[in-house]
């Protein structure tokens, strides 16, 4: 469904943009990529209950559900900064959904869901390499790497506040199991650890793209072919869809126009408002040509990734896993997710506002 909608406002807004050579440029083909390599390693993952046994693990170590859920917005905060916020989705998403499985905590999937999406999208805000649109910003400006670490030291504080406040919502009951121990793989899992190191190399452009996807899908392929069988596909073509419809909107002369105008009132607010329509990376690029003040541009792509599913693609992930397992419950998902989000951009906000005045 997300990916048919994303294909309908991509022909959209192709009837404003004709097709030409710059089209070629829209796509994010090592995102794509990495998606890909990832998403075939955690379905290998998968297949030996690799994620089974951590959860298993998570359970017996923390025994409630609280400090377990602490630890599970814990990872995903973190690996969003080491490996950015859609690779650490992929990678805890599932993680989430089954210790809250084990524990017959399903009630909670969504609520759980959520915070790793919003621990996900702003752990990664300190660092200039912690997401794309800071990297961006970090290049572009020529920040240095100590100013810009001062720069969003606050706001990522409050993130943590807010995130480890939101355990309050999770009752500190005891955790029982209701399975056996989960056998694994000791071979394919010590196999599939090395390509997932690997793929984090390629992501840190340490080790060239062209040979994790040489490397990784041969070894995955030999050892288990279905991997390949459970990968989101729609999810990559979501991406690219939205690559096309956000890359369009920016070449649009009443878009430049538009936003060109409310930069000169407030680089802020129209930073943000212009990621929940465009998301994150596109706000970056196309905001970035006409403004000089890069302090609230930063804030406001970091901030702006919260909001609607589109303001950061990170969130499609969460929202396609989520109603992939619960495709009836589409509605209360959004709400919740709409409520938890704008309480997060308003608290952030009047932090914000305060620091750049």
């Amino acid at each position: 469904m997300v990916a048919i909608i994303a294909f309908v406002l991509a022909i959209i807004t192709i009837f404003f943009v004709p097709i030409d050579k710059k089209y070629l440029n829209y796509i994010d083909y090592k995102t794509i990529s990495c998606l890909f390599l990832i998403s075939c390693i955690i379905s290998a993952f998968k297949d030996i209950n690799f994620f089974y046994a951590v959860a298993r693990q998570i359970i017996i170590r923390f025994n409630t559900l609280r400090k377990s859920y602490v630890a599970l917005i814990t990872i995903t905060f973190v690996g969003s900064m080491i490996i950015a916020n859609d690779m650490a989705l992929i990678t805890f998403l599932p993680l989430g959904y089954l210790i809250l499985k084990e524990t017959n905590n399903e009630d909670k999937e969504a609520f759980v869901f959520i915070m790793q999406n919003v621990a996900a999208n702003l752990g990664g805000m300190l660092t200039p390499f912690g997401n794309p649109q800071n990297l961006y910003i970090y290049t572009k400006y020529n920040i240095d790497n100590i100013y810009f670490m001062k720069i969003m030291l606050v706001p990522f504080i409050v993130a943590i506040i807010l995130l480890y406040l939101s355990s309050l919502f999770i009752k500190n009951d005891k955790l029982t199991l209701n399975r056996q121990d989960i056998k694994v793989s000791s071979v394919k899992e010590k196999v599939y650890i090395f390509l997932f190191v690997l793929a984090i190399f390629v992501v840190f452009r340490y080790v060239p793209l062209y040979i994790g996807l040489i490397v990784i899908p041969i070894i995955i392929l030999i050892l288990d072919r279905h991997a390949f069988k459970n990968v989101d596909y729609s999810l990559l073509l979501t991406f690219v869809f939205f690559f096309i419809f956000s890359s369009n909107l920016a070449r649009i002369d009443a878009v430049n126009i538009f936003f060109s105008k409310l930069l000169e009132k407030n680089v802020y607010f129209t930073t943000l408002f212009s990621c929940q329509f465009m998301s994150n990376v596109p706000t970056s690029i196309l905001l970035s040509k006409f403004t000089n003040n890069f302090i609230p541009l930063l804030y406001g792509v970091n901030i702006g990734g919260l909001g609607t599913l589109v303001a950061s693609l990170a969130s499609l992930i969460t929202f396609r896993n989520y109603i992939s397992l619960n495709p009836k419950k589409t509605g209360p998902y959004l709400a919740l997710f709409t409520f938890i989000n704008v309480i997060f951009i308003v608290v952030e906000s009047a932090v914000v506002v305060f620091l750049i005045k």
